[in-house]
């Protein structure tokens, strides 16, 4: 009786099939609806475009406009330091790291941990020397409330309190980290296993390093295309004049009655039907550029799981393996799953947009003292935040599960979600362990470019004195920097974390699919805890460790 209710709640395992080979190559469209509603949506973006690009006139927001509405003087001439150096050193940083861990996986992943930890000690300390130097400055000891908020953010750096803040933020996370290693110790040794067997399968997917630079071009693409069609629309308003005098506004004809009176430039605007219509094409702009970008890193998801499993499902490897995987996989994704990858990243778009509906409300309401509505809307907010968190990662898992099989969305994501139910020990054990090492790696990335983004830009260290510029805000590009490694260091690590995924779901899927895809270090590392329902799950576990020598001190280890 509780078998049978199990197997309904959490569906059934895959049945054991002796013809399966890894990814199936007869597969036909997916979601084919969603596809034609997709390319349909794409079609009415580039004439959105055409028609932004018309009737819109960038110069409105670059030179300033006389009473008459006439351009004149120059272009406002800003230094604008956007720190492109720092960004290109971070990706040099992110792919000389995955390629040592392709290598060195044990040692870099070690070299990692204690890496953070120096990095974020070397914060505490030199905001710790801060903190002592503003002692005998006047005003240092100024509270932060007192203060205020200031548009000059190097007014803060002035403050004893900003350091002592920094400092606690700092001890703080240096105390979870070093926490999170105690407690997990066993656990990140298999982690490092898993690691060290998705660089054995990017070993043989080497293009797979690489593949992040695709995803940047079309990213880019998509983000410039929504960048200046926001621009087109929002400047394509027309010139209104109004008659003004030295005592009132009036939109009606008085240069006949009062000689003073003149006709000047008022604002932008429009009557037309186009003019009537902007703000649903702005907001048609924010929910295609949502929806590209989600589909652009919906693509990179699948390619890569198809590349990945193909490796797993070989048996000789890489003879059984394409031999492009990458261009491979790609094919397979966008010639049958174009409507599947638009109809994931449909529902991801839905979710984010009114995200953005929500902080718009919230921000109009700002100076309201409804405490209810206040409550209610971060109630919204939260909920919808969290559901963003779990959308995104059924749809991570529903790619693989269409890159191997070729079913639709909605199987592919039923099929992944109940697949990692039953395996729910696992993925809160060993996935997310190793999730977390490969945040620490980007956070390793992120502190040492920040590092040197922060000594360049201020010019306290005599070597940069003569090449960098001089600014009054030099924490702008610093951030610009910070947060361009970041998105730059997780477009690296996605590579490993894809890898990660898709091997782990191919490993929990393939005990009951064929005996030799479930690879022997993985089979190792990766035993039956707490999954096993029955008896008769309980005696295939016991003949599955006799099998394996080397499981029975990883299966103590996993049940402490």
């Amino acid at each position: 009786m509780f078998q049978y209710l199990h197997s309904f709640r959490l569906g059934e395992p895959r049945k054991y099939d002796p013809t399966f080979k890894g990814p199936i190559y007869n597969r036909g469209c997916t979601d084919i609806v969603c596809c034609i509603l997709f390319i349909i949506c794409i079609l009415g973006y580039v004439a959105v475009g055409i028609l932004a690009w018309s009737q819109g006139d960038p110069r409105k927001v670059i030179y300033p406009t006389d009473s008459r509405g006439q351009f004149c003087g120059q272009p406002l001439k800003s230094v604008f330091v956007l720190g492109f150096r720092g960004l290109v050193i971070a990706m040099l940083i992110s792919l000389l790291f995955i390629v040592l861990l392709r290598f060195l996986a044990g040692i870099m992943v070690w070299v990692m941990i204690v890496m953070v930890i120096l990095v974020i000690g070397y914060g505490i300390v030199h905001c710790s020397m801060e903190y002592v130097s503003l002692k005998s400055e006047a005003g240092s000891n100024v509270t932060l409330k007192d203060l205020g908020f200031q548009t000059d953010v190097s007014v803060y750096l002035h403050i004893r309190q900003t350091w002592l803040a920094f400092i606690i933020i700092l001890a703080i996370v240096e105390v979870i980290i070093i926490l999170l290693l105690i407690f997990l110790r066993n656990r990140i040794l298999i982690a490092i296993a898993l690691i060290k067997e998705a660089s054995r399968a990017i070993g043989y997917v080497m293009s797979a390093l690489f593949y992040p630079l695709f995803t940047f071009a079309l990213l880019t693409i998509v983000i410039a295309y929504w960048a200046v069609t926001a621009v087109f629309l929002s400047t394509s308003n027309q010139p209104i004049y109004k008659v003004f005098n030295e005592t009132n506004f009036s939109t009606s004809s008085m240069k006949a009655e009062c000689q003073d009176s003149k006709c000047l430039f008022a604002f932008y605007g429009g009557e037309t039907v186009y003019h009537k219509y902007l703000i649903g094409l702005q907001f048609y702009n924010v929910f295609l550029f949502f929806w590209c970008a989600n589909f652009v890193t919906a693509l990179g998801q699948m390619t890569l799981a198809g590349a990945f499993a193909s490796y797993y499902w070989a048996f000789v490897k890489p003879d059984d393996m394409p031999a492009f995987p990458i261009f491979s996989s790609l094919g397979r994704s966008l010639r049958y799953h174009t409507g599947s990858l638009a109809f994931g990243s449909l529902i991801l778009s839905i979710i984010q947009i009114i995200r953005v509906l929500l902080e718009y409300i919230d921000h109009k309401l700002q100076g309201t003292q409804n405490k209810c509505t206040k409550f209610l809307l971060c109630c919204l907010k939260c909920c919808f935040w969290c559901l963003e968190k779990f959308i995104k990662f059924i749809n991570r898992n529903a790619y693989i599960m269409v890159a191997i099989y070729g079913k639709n969305f909605c199987t592919s994501a039923k099929d992944a979600f109940f697949l990692l139910m039953r395996n729910m020990i696992r993925v809160a054990v060993l996935d997310k362990v190793t999730d977390f090492l490969l945040f620490l790696g980007k956070l390793l990335i992120v502190g040492l470019v920040g590092i040197f983004a922060f000594f360049f830009f201020s010019g306290r260290v005599k070597a940069f004195e003569n090449t960098a510029p001089n600014l009054h805000y030099y924490w702008v590009p610093i951030l610009t920097v910070v947060v361009g490694s970041y998105l730059i260091a997780h477009g690296f690590f996605s590579v490993y974390a894809m890898c990660v995924d898709t091997l782990f779901l191919c490993f929990c899927d393939g005990e009951k699919v064929k005996d030799y895809g479930v690879h022997g270090i993985l089979r190792k590392w990766l035993p039956r805890v707490g999954n096993s329902f029955t008896s008769q799950s309980f005696t295939k576990r016991q003949v599955w460790k006799s099998r394996c020598p080397y499981v029975s001190k990883v299966h103590v280890v996993l049940k402490r």
